[in-house]
């Protein structure tokens, strides 16, 4: 059952970052998530066997692109202002990826779900980042 656990179409989840448009900002926790379903449903016939499997995203990978820094997190994260996944930049440029390791749960004819021994796992496409420093500019508000 694992080989065709492992040669399902699974989704390849995005990552959201917050805050949006490629610019965060250094001393400012970015926030990541993904909005994209983490349960898939799939039915396959072998041998003739109406095989239902069910996958479901059980782990996730944030790579940050700082230097092979990863942040790793049970669920999807959340966005802001209840934020379950953040991580710290430094100035620069960075490439930044999830990858998801699914689990599953398979019934053969509408018997009892059984697990799938092993996982599998999926990259998400890469988003690019620019880390800057904010500075602080004194003005007369007399002028």
């Amino acid at each position: 059952m694992f080989r065709y656990f492992q040669q399902l179409p699974l989704p390849q989840l995005s990552t959201v970052v917050q805050p949006p448009g490629g610019t965060v900002l250094v001393g400012l926790p970015t926030i990541f998530y993904t909005d994209a379903p983490v349960q898939q449903v799939f039915t396959v016939d072998i041998r003739g066997f109406a095989v239902v499997i069910t996958a479901v995203a059980q782990g996730f990978t944030w790579h940050t692109g700082d230097g092979g820094a990863v942040v790793t997190s049970d669920g999807p994260g959340v966005p802001y202002p209840d934020q379950t996944v953040t991580y710290d930049y430094t100035s620069g440029s960075y490439t930044t990826y999830l990858t998801v390791t699914w689990g599953g749960t398979f019934t053969v004819d509408g018997s009892a779900p059984l697990e799938v021994a092993g996982t599998t796992t999926t990259d998400g496409p890469a988003v690019q980042l620019t880390a800057v420093e904010a500075r602080a500019v004194l003005t007369n508000p007399y002028d």
